[in-house]
């Protein structure tokens, strides 16, 4: 096992076209760290040149204590998992899964016990025999990860490995990448557009916009304390809402709603008197008057619902306040319907706030867990009135400021 350190890397085609530009990240033993972002982001780009499939335009990479910018994938000491199965289809699934240590000339009996402990740890020993065409998606998949498995590599590359499988076949193959990770202990580097798998299997996340890195760091702090409005509405789902509102009085006002922040923001915000800003809210800390524990103060929006979903453990509504739209997520039954004029309520501890011009985050205080953690109005009021208890955060300081330097 190895870290893997990649120092301003950049991944030009042609004079115009940057497909990365300026990556730094230190992903270190035993990371499982994710690359997430929209199509043609740069996110699999950075995994082929991790990979050696594509040229370093300048930067170094490291794995380990070796610069390996020239090294031949064979001798990076890599194994990677595709999109595509790319199986054997005249091969059984024992032979797909020893043809690379065939090639490399180990041992038979090395090869065996190998292929023996990956089958076993994948749940595939009684598919051994089988051709590929005789299994399904989800089987294939995990065949293709016995094959990475077995050579035992110091580094795994994932590139949307479940993107092929249905909705029940992707939750139940990301389990097993989860428990393998778990029992192997190696760094595994994934990359998806996916922001669940994201948030459920990575020890960090990088965001990436246009070959550029938004943000690293752990799934609930990216929740919970995005850097800029593009973190907070990609992570998330449905998205965060966004509200152009004018502060007053360190309210945000839209229209004749007032929405009076909390904690840290409510100090913050208070440098933006009189200006415009984005006010983020996601929809599941959004509630309907009357159907909802959120505490009601100065936090009412006022607005018609547009569209109503009903999903059984939840309901899912849009409204529009203000000539702006807006997405609220709550929990059950709601008894609404499309024309309805409803008072909703927003956890004003839970508010955001973003510069209309850079869209970066208005401070809104810091993390406090080493994988985040959710505000409360206790976390809130214990950050506003303990300050001694940040000493106590040695662990949480340390991962911002390896956070901050990726």
């Amino acid at each position: 096992m190895a870290d893997v350190i990649l120092e301003h890397v950049y991944k030009r085609y042609g004079k115009d076209s940057v497909a990365v530009s300026d990556f730094n990240l230190n992903v270190v033993d035993g990371e499982f760290m994710v690359f997430v972002g929209p199509s043609g982001c740069g996110k699999s780009t950075t995994l082929r040149m991790i990979a050696g499939l594509e040229d370093i335009s300048d930067g170094i990479l490291k794995i380990g204590d070796r610069v390996v910018n020239d090294v031949p994938p064979k001798d990076r000491d890599i194994a990677m998992v595709f999109q595509n199965y790319a199986l054997y289809p005249h091969m059984n699934v024992y032979e797909n899964m020893a043809f690379g240590l065939k090639l490399r000339k180990t041992p038979k009996d090395e090869i065996e016990k190998r292929v023996r402990d990956a089958a076993k740890i994948l749940q595939i020993e009684h598919l051994l025999g089988r051709k590929p065409k005789e299994l399904s998606g989800g089987q294939r998949q995990r065949v293709a990860m016995g094959r990475a498995i077995v050579r035992e590599p110091k580094v795994f590359l994932m590139d949307e490995p479940l993107s092929n499988l249905d909705a029940k076949l992707r939750v139940e193959v990301r389990s097993q990448i989860s428990q393998i990770h778990q029992r192997l202990g190696t760094t595994i580097i994934y990359v998806t557009h996916d922001q669940v798998e994201a948030m459920t299997l990575g020890n960090r996340i990088v965001v990436m916009k246009d070959g550029v890195m938004m943000q690293v760091d752990s799934p609930l702090n990216l929740y919970d304390y995005p850097q800029n409005k593009f973190v907070a509405g990609f992570i998330g789902s449905p998205s965060m809402n966004f509200l152009t509102a004018r502060v007053q009085n360190g309210q945000f006002v839209v229209g004749n709603s007032k929405v009076s922040p909390r904690g840290p923001l409510a100090q913050s915000i208070k440098a933006y008197e009189g200006k415009e800003v984005f006010m983020g809210i996601r929809p599941e800390h959004i509630g309907v008057r009357g159907m909802t524990n959120i505490p009601e103060g100065e936090n009412f929006l006022q607005g018609k619902v547009l569209v109503v979903e009903p999903l059984g453990a939840q309901t899912d509504f849009m409204l529009e306040v203000n000539g702006q739209t807006m997405v609220a997520k709550v929990e059950g039954h709601a008894h609404i319907k499309p024309g309805d004029v409803v008072d909703v309520v927003v956890d004003n501890v839970r508010l955001h706030a973003f510069d209309t011009v850079t869209e970066m985050a208005i401070d809104r205080g810091q993390p406090m867990g080493t994988r985040g953690q959710a505000d409360s109005n206790e976390g809130v009021a214990g950050r506003a009135g303990n300050q001694t208890n940040m000493a106590n955060q040695t662990s949480l300081t340390k991962e911002v400021i390896v956070a901050s330097t990726d």
